[in-house]
């Protein structure tokens, strides 16, 4: 599709300086060959063809008018034999335009996969591959001989590329109530103005203008930050869904949003030659109040139509069906439509695209797929091109290293964004309570640049008003230089994260038998003490060192609630008033305290209370587990067994909260999937009347599930029998050989796995306490079978999360996950199709902290 495209667009392009060379040939021809009596028209259209062409058919005319003899055919034939050498000249030099672009492909390709060790951006591997061909003699001299037809690509590029960023991003929430991620921005932007515009009027190196507009346009271009290189950098490097990481990339549209608004704004008082943009021509009032009106009325056109036109659009075209040819067309003539006029005002077409797309809906079909089709195109097609027109622009025969103003212009610049940045976030952290270094490194993310302010630095500096003829060179550097830096910075980021996070483990592996096991046990409400209490009684173990249980009501902080709550100093220290919670906390505590009197021998109860919003109550249960010093958490799954035994649809809430404490919880994590656990009635201490089954393949988590196991055990009214899923070598080695984990993390996992499991079968299965079963599968479909022969057989099931996470008997069961947060064989066995009577318990050993992957883990350092 990519080769399919690149031709299509090559052979337009080759087609049409093709039709426009031959007609021109032709012209020439029928000027040359025309008789004695029309000669006297030539002058008239001479004045449309160039100053060689026009002595060249002078020569001809003279030529003519000395040898009237010569027959029209002769000369006609000479004609035509020109334009064939020009035309074949012409095709000539096209197929070397397409050989460098395909060299400049694969060599930014190539730079990038030699960069990625060192986790650096695209835009750095493209910037330096531009400056390198860009710069090169040949390529240059070619480059001068299509400047025309370059500069309109890169013009229509940067307008697309301006309409997408203007799409993404919503104008609104300018006219809201500035959050932490829109003041970070505003002081980053306010502190850069304020450097840049006290400093730039006193410096001549960047233009002769010296207008407050023009001021205040460069200032804005200083203070903004590239979004969309600064999302992608971010997501990259991994730390996406951190704290620090969504604050970088709120803070960076922000910042992109205003700074391109200020100017726009800008560019209508400023002479329309300022950014090498057009010809020149002085502004007047009339001229500046044409423009302003001009663009209100589209920009308020295009925000009341558009919605309008494109929500008719959608409602024909709904999601799963292929969308209709002439409403795609319609859709992009409107958008074309809208963003025309600006050169009839003479406003920038680019700036005009983009104060288009920030009118133009977010949401919905026909902007999604105009974003996705348009980033395709860019970064298949145009950006290649951009780079290597920014490279040529940035001539380094021009760069003159003895001359000192050289390096203030280029250190200047940096400097002030720098330390305009810098100086911003400082501020806003000590207004938000953020710690100085974490500011510091804010900021530095702040200063990354981007294609836009390329593409202006370039329009700015290649204008004669331009003092020096190095300017080009010094911006693409300092740009560079504000890109080349951010994996340092992300990288000081993850270190700090490490250092702040625990570096202890709390889990049951690590528990001393000394120690007594506290549980933080949770609940949703009445429907979840039957279970919980078996649960504590199968939990109990051995009377010494004994168990210590917090029960904890999780309950969602609504509006009612709230508005009956006596005022404290928090929400730990406020009073509920509210009648029905009241209520079922106290049934809760009655029937709880009712076990501890008739059967709690060993077990501590104490209560406890998670009441938060949903979105703060996963954080408000870590605090209270780890205030605690719990070594297990259970969760009651999101999802309630009907009475017919089937799962309802849940509350997604709750699921919320359960995936949400899954990545940050300060202990190990287990989800009980309840049917019909609660109803077996008192469980027996004399004689097994229960029959618990635990499955064991490999992984930190199925450890962890065997030493709850373990403990488990030590009841005498509990027949626990545990199976270990083993690779059937033979049918590996015919058929799944290829996908056998060689990796030597995983050679250390499956040593820990034997290890652990000799021991357990030493202390445990030997001495007849518990059951052991062995299962040599070859393949996820013989699991499956094995999983589904469970049914009815046993009354809990516990497994680990990630048991068997790499192994070849889990492979492909991902693919068809209803529940990923309960792990492979926990989302199968909690499954629809499975059984109506077996519960299964899933646990999730906890994950060290200060071992940070990335972008999976959820960290938080701010």
């Amino acid at each position: 599709m990519i080769f399919g495209l690149l031709a299509s667009s090559c052979c337009v392009y080759i087609c049409v300086i093709l039709e426009r060379e031959f007609l021109h040939c032709l012209l020439k021809a029928s000027h040359e060959s025309r008789p004695l009596a029309s000669t006297k028209n030539i002058g008239k259209e001479l004045a449309t063809i160039d100053d060689n062409q026009q002595k060249t058919i002078t020569r001809r005319k003279n030529r003519v008018l000395q040898d009237e003899n010569v027959p029209a055919w002769i000369d006609m034939t000479i004609a035509f034999t020109q334009c064939s050498e020009k035309l074949g000249y012409l095709i000539l030099q096209l197929a070397k335009n397409f050989i460098v672009y395909m060299a400049m492909v694969l060599a930014c390709n190539g730079l990038h996969f030699l960069l990625k060790p060192y986790s650096q951006p695209r835009i750095t591997s493209d910037i330096v591959v531009g400056l390198v061909l860009g710069n090169i003699p040949f390529l240059r001299k070619l480059f001068d001989e299509f400047n025309r037809a370059f500069g309109f690509i890169i013009d229509f590029g940067m307008m697309c590329y301006m309409f997408a960023l203007g799409i993404e991003m919503d104008p609104y929430v300018l006219f809201k109530r500035p959050n932490k991620d829109a003041l970070v921005a505003y002081c980053a932007i306010f502190s850069t103005f304020a450097i840049s515009i006290t400093t730039i009027p006193f410096l001549h190196f960047f233009s002769r203008y010296t207008g407050i507009a023009f001021t205040i346009s460069i200032s804005a271009l200083l203070a903004s930050s590239a979004s969309p290189v600064l999302t992608r950098l971010i997501t990259n490097l991994k730390i996406g869904k951190s704290d620090i990481g969504k604050l970088v990339i709120a803070a960076g549209m922000h910042s992109d949003l205003i700074c391109l608004l200020v100017f726009s704004l800008c560019y209508i008082f400023m002479p329309t030659d300022s950014y090498c943009i057009g010809h020149h021509r002085d502004r007047t009032l009339k001229s500046d109040v044409k423009a302003i009106i001009a663009v209100v009325v589209q920009t308020s056109f295009t925000a009341v139509v558009s919605p309008v036109f494109l929500a008719w659009v959608n409602n024909e075209n709904p999601e799963g069906r292929p969308m209709k040819g002439s409403h795609l067309v319609l859709s992009v003539a409107f958008m074309a439509l809208i963003c025309a006029p600006s050169t009839l005002y003479d406003f920038s077409p680019v700036l005009s695209a983009f104060m288009t797309g920030i009118c133009l809906p977010r949401d919905g079909r026909v902007s999604k797929w105009i974003i996705s089709k348009i980033n395709y195109i860019l970064s298949t097609i145009f950006f290649p091109i951009f780079f290597l027109w920014m490279g040529n622009a940035a001539d380094v025969t021009k760069f003159r290293p003895g001359d000192p103003f050289t390096w203030l212009r280029f250190f200047l610049p940096l400097l002030i964004v720098v330390s305009g940045k810098v100086i911003g976030t400082l501020i806003s952290g000590a207004i938000l309570g953020f710690n100085w270094r974490e500011s510091v490194l804010i900021g530095m993310l702040l200063v990354t640049k981007g294609h836009f302010q390329i593409y202006m630095a370039i329009k700015l500096t290649c204008h004669p008003s331009t003092d020096s003829a190095d300017s080009g060179l010094l911006s693409v550097a300092a740009i560079f230089f504000a890109v080349v830096h951010s994996p340092v910075i992300v990288a000081q980021i993850i270190r700090r994260a490490r250092k702040r996070a625990p570096t202890h483990t709390n889990a049951l592996q690590l528990l001393k038998p000394s120690s007594e096991l506290r549980i933080f046990l949770c609940l949703h409400g009445l429907d979840s003490v039957p279970a919980s209490i078996n649960f504590m009684e199968i939990s109990r173990g051995i009377s010494d060192p004994g168990l210590v249980i917090y029960v904890a009501e999780i309950i969602e902080l609504t509006e009612h609630i709230a508005s009956t709550m006596e005022s404290g100093e928090g929400v730990q220290s406020n009073t509920i008033k509210d009648k029905a919670v009241i209520e079922m906390r106290e049934q809760i505590t009655n029937m709880f305290q009712a076990y501890i009197d008739t059967d709690g021998d060993g077990i501590t109860l104490k209560r406890a209370m998670a009441l938060s919003t949903i979105n703060n109550m996963a954080q408000n249960i870590c605090v209270l587990a780890e205030n605690l010093m719990a070594a297990l958490i259970i969760l009651p799954f999101h999802r309630n067994q009907r009475q017919d035994g089937k799962f309802d649809t849940g509350n997604p809430g709750f699921r919320y909260v359960n995936r949400k404490l899954l990545k940050n919880s300060p202990c190990s994590v287990g989800i009980l999937v309840n049917r019909g656990f609660g109803s077996i009635g008192k469980i027996s201490r004399t004689e097994p009347s229960v029959k618990v089954a635990a499955i064991f393949i490999g992984g930190r988590d199925d450890r962890e599930a065997l030493c709850y196991v373990g403990r488990v055990a030590w009841h005498k009214g509990v027949h626990v029998t545990v199976i270990r899923f083993l690779v059937d070598t033979s049918a590996e080695s015919s058929r799944l050989a290829a996908y056998r984990v060689t990796l030597p993390e995983q050679e250390q996992e499956m040593g820990l796995d034997d290890e652990c499991f000799a021991q357990f079968y030493e202390q445990h299965i030997v001495g007849g306490r518990i059951s052991y079963l062995e299962k040599h599968l070859a393949n996820a479909s013989e699991t499956f079978s094995t999983l589904r022969s469970f049914e009815g057989e046993y009354s809990l099931v516990i497994v680990g999360r990630e048991g068997g996470a790499n192994s070849i008997l889990t492979k492909g069961m991902n693919d068809w996950q209803q529940c990923p947060e309960l792990g492979p064989i926990g989302d199968v066995l909690s499954g629809p199709d499975f059984s109506k009577s077996v519960s299964v318990l899933i646990i999730q050993q906890h994950k060290l902290r200060g071992e940070l992957a990335g972008l999976d883990e959820d960290f938080t350092i701010m």
